[in-house]
């Protein structure tokens, strides 16, 4: 079975994705190449637009939200510029997207790159690439592998939540229901974090024998109190110092005073 394709492969690299985070580098890669074979330039740049509909069909593997958050973020960040009174029609809505370069660091478009289908430099040797050599269209093939990978994932959230869920259930004797998507998003945010089922269990645990048997905290015994951001990571502290082991105290031995010197 090969683990590795090779066809011609998207370039990112790793700068861009330390700086960006995967989705935004996957995001700006696209429109950097977009933006080079784009025709509409406007007060000196080159400029492309879309609609949230027109970026789906684009990235096929995100939903309109997970673009709206994406380009959001960009935008806040400074890294894409985008406009509307470029547009024809005061009524029309569409954004204009460009890349502000200044906003990267050199590094980004100065070192080279290496993909499947290239040959690893030599040890210390620095590649000069030029900026309008690193635009890559996404390949039909990369959104379908990206979109069975999400799909791989979602569906192993789902199992981690069906399993956390019914073991609340249980310990309560409360009936919180898997379908809801605040309970899911929760749960998904954790596991996209690193934690296991395993700490979602033992979370559980703590707080069931702090809280059970207590009417003003029992309430308390629901997902989004135990599965928050900001609660679970304390919850998964307070039980790194609840499973602490105690040091054993050495016993002093008892002196008696009173015991006078035995002579031989």
């Amino acid at each position: 079975m090969k683990l590795l394709i090779e066809e011609e492969s998207i370039p990112l690299l790793p700068s861009l994705v330390h700086l960006v985070g995967i989705n935004g580098a996957l995001f700006m890669q696209q429109v950097h190449f977009r933006s080079l074979i784009s025709k509409n330039v406007r007060d000196g740049h080159r400029w492309i637009y879309k609609t949230y509909d027109d970026w789906t069909k684009e990235f096929t593997f995100w939903s309109s939200n997970t673009i709206r958050r994406i380009i959001y973020d960009l935008e806040k960040k400074g890294y894409l510029i985008s406009a509307h009174h470029h547009n024809r029609m005061k009524i029309d809505n569409t954004k204009w997207y460009r890349i502000d370069y200044t906003r990267l660091p050199e590094s980004t478009f100065e070192h080279g790159q290496v993909t499947c289908s290239e040959a690893p430099s030599a040890p210390g040797e620095v590649k000069q690439v030029h900026v309008a050599d690193l635009g890559k269209p996404i390949t039909k093939e990369l959104k379908e592998s990206l979109k069975i990978k999400n799909k791989d994932q979602v569906e192993m959230n789902l199992d981690v939540a069906h399993s956390v869920i019914q073991y609340l259930n249980d310990q309560t004797g409360k009936q919180f229901k898997i379908t809801s998507t605040t309970t899911k998003k929760f749960i998904a945010g954790r596991v996209k974090e690193g934690y296991t089922q395993e700490d979602f269990m033992k979370v559980i645990d703590l707080k069931v024998s702090q809280w059970m048997n207590h009417a003003e905290f029992n309430r308390f015994l629901r997902p989004s109190t135990l599965f928050s951001a900001t609660n679970f990571e304390n919850y998964i502290n307070e039980l790194a110092v609840v499973q602490k082991p105690k040091k054993r105290l050495l016993a002093l031995p008892v002196l008696d005073f009173n015991k006078g010197d035995e002579h031989v």
